[in-house]
């Protein structure tokens, strides 16, 4: 089956494929690239959550040292450092731009080892706002009197009552529109059971008995995240794909606590795996004209190698009760209105450098295949992976996506290295109301090189982009990093 990738722009939650104009107070949100802070320096913020106080977002994560690691020189590769540096806090009332507020906990505060699935809930009986993370095998409970102090350790807890194994995998805060608080996770070791477990109303320091659910099928969940949207509780979670993307998993219910759907695929995650991401963290935007989830994905490249940045945030709105993922490279959002738009720089193809599949594949995820010369390949210009047409017999392949996208003038882009002696070998793009447009790779190119096809003009709402080839024995190409960004 040929699979038609279409971008809505959205202006609301209620009407998801109308495309809202910029406003004037619109800020940018660029995916694909290491974020920073108001003040230059990078933002390290992973497996956190965020919490709104008035109009102003605080959003909590953890820092590890190997982050700092791979943002210094991402060329070397993945590492293993998980070792853990902070808690930080970032505040923005934009959901663009970030100001360091500084550190919530440090080694000095609960010691070394994993820390991580973090999230802070205000109490509304202590005034308190309490931080709750994992902190190797049990839970760590912390308190402040601002959003953005120094939190002070209250406690630990090592098990959660009705739990098959006692403690949590994953896991996420959830404030529920009474102020009460609740923890979303699923078991460790397997995360094949999925929970729901209040905090303790009176002071939020501690977990009560836990809510079986459901119980996945399907070699377990984590990342688990909840948000809710017009009555209804969506709790969604990733594969176990290790720090690898994944596609999103979803049940829903109107009551937190039982009565939850059949699983399903979150739509829009599936053709490059929730933009390279796992589930992470969500949140819902309200404002003047509309609503929207934003759905903070984790990129975990400094433990995945999975490409560039950390963090990749993008908006979920709804088609009736069903929740609509918009995956995208660059977009505008209004905080305060509550809408947003596709941005003038986003890039219109889907798992452009191949990241989205982890290991070896010969269909790639939002990729159509005609031919059986196709696949990835290990080393890619960014990332571990680049698309790939190589075999030991002689070859006709191709590999490309169908995109429905506004009518304007594109242009198209990739990186390229090619063995040379094919009879044919191009980056494409036809189908969008002229005459085929290429740019031929046939020649060596033994270092990667950026090849582009500029005055792309769509006409007719539609375009099909790709690689082909026409090869000899042995002949190969590896493209990767594909743009299709509109021209001025």
């Amino acid at each position: 089956m040929i699979a038609t990738l279409t971008f809505l722009g959205n202006a609301t939650a209620a009407s998801a494929a109308t495309p809202a104009a910029q406003d004037a107070t619109a800020s940018t949100v660029q995916n694909d690239v290491f974020w920073k802070d108001t003040t230059g320096n990078p933002i390290y913020s992973q497996g956190g959550g965020v919490l709104k106080v008035g109009a102003t977002y605080y959003w909590y994560g953890a820092k590890y040292n190997g982050a700092v690691t791979y943002y210094n020189n991402p060329a070397k590769g993945k590492n293993g450092d998980t070792s853990f540096s902070a808690i930080t806090i970032y505040s923005s009332t934009d959901l663009a731009h970030w100001k360091f507020e500084g550190n919530a906990l440090t080694t000095s505060d609960i010691g070394g080892g994993w820390v991580g699935r973090i999230g802070v809930a205000h109490n509304p009986t202590t005034g308190k706002y309490v931080l709750i993370s994992q902190l190797n095998s049990e839970l760590v409970f912390a308190t402040s009197s601002t959003p953005n102090g120094h939190f002070t350790k209250a406690g630990t807890q090592s098990n959660i009552a009705n739990v098959s194994t006692g403690m949590s995998g994953d896991q996420s805060l959830f404030t529920d529109d009474d102020g009460k608080a609740y923890l979303a996770f699923s078991n460790k070791s397997g995360r094949s059971h999925l929970y729901v477990a209040p905090l303790r109303t009176s002071d939020f320091l501690h977990v009560d008995t836990a809510v079986n659910i459901a119980n996945s099928s399907s070699g377990g969940r984590e990342g688990n995240i909840m948000f809710k949207h017009d009555g209804t509780y969506y709790f969604c979670s990733s594969d176990l794909h290790g720090w690898n993307a994944s596609h999103t998993y979803c049940i829903t219910s109107s009551n937190i606590s039982s009565g939850y759907s059949s699983e399903f695929v979150l739509q829009g995650t599936d053709a490059d795996f929730s933009h390279v991401t796992q589930t992470g963290l969500a949140f819902t935007v309200t404002g003047s004209a509309g609503s929207f989830v934003m759905f903070g994905g984790d990129r975990w490249s400094d433990f995945a190698g999975n490409g560039l940045g950390y963090n990749d945030w993008l908006p979920i709105t709804f088609n009736g009760k069903t929740p609509v993922f918009h995956s995208l490279s660059q977009w505008n959002v209004d905080a305060a209105s509550g809408t947003w738009s596709v941005g003038s720089g986003n890039n219109y193809v889907l798992n452009p450098s191949a990241e989205a599949d982890r290991v070896a594949q010969t269909t790639l995820a939002g990729w159509t295949n005609s031919g059986t010369a196709n696949g990835n390949h290990l080393g890619g210009h960014t990332g571990r992976w680049a698309l790939s047409q190589r075999s030991s017999s002689a070859y006709n392949a191709s590999m490309y996506q169908n995109i429905s996208l506004p009518n304007g003038t594109y242009t198209l882009s990739a990186w390229v290295q090619s063995s040379g002696g094919q009879k044919a070998a191009n980056i494409f793009a036809k189908n969008f109301g002229a005459s085929e447009l290429d740019h031929s790779i046939n020649q060596s190119i033994g270092s990667w090189t950026e090849v582009s096809i500029t005055g792309i003009t769509v006409t007719t709402g539609s375009i099909q982009v790709g690689v082909s080839s026409e090869a000899n024995a042995n002949n190969w190409v590896n493209v990767d990093d594909f743009s299709l960004v509109r021209a001025g």
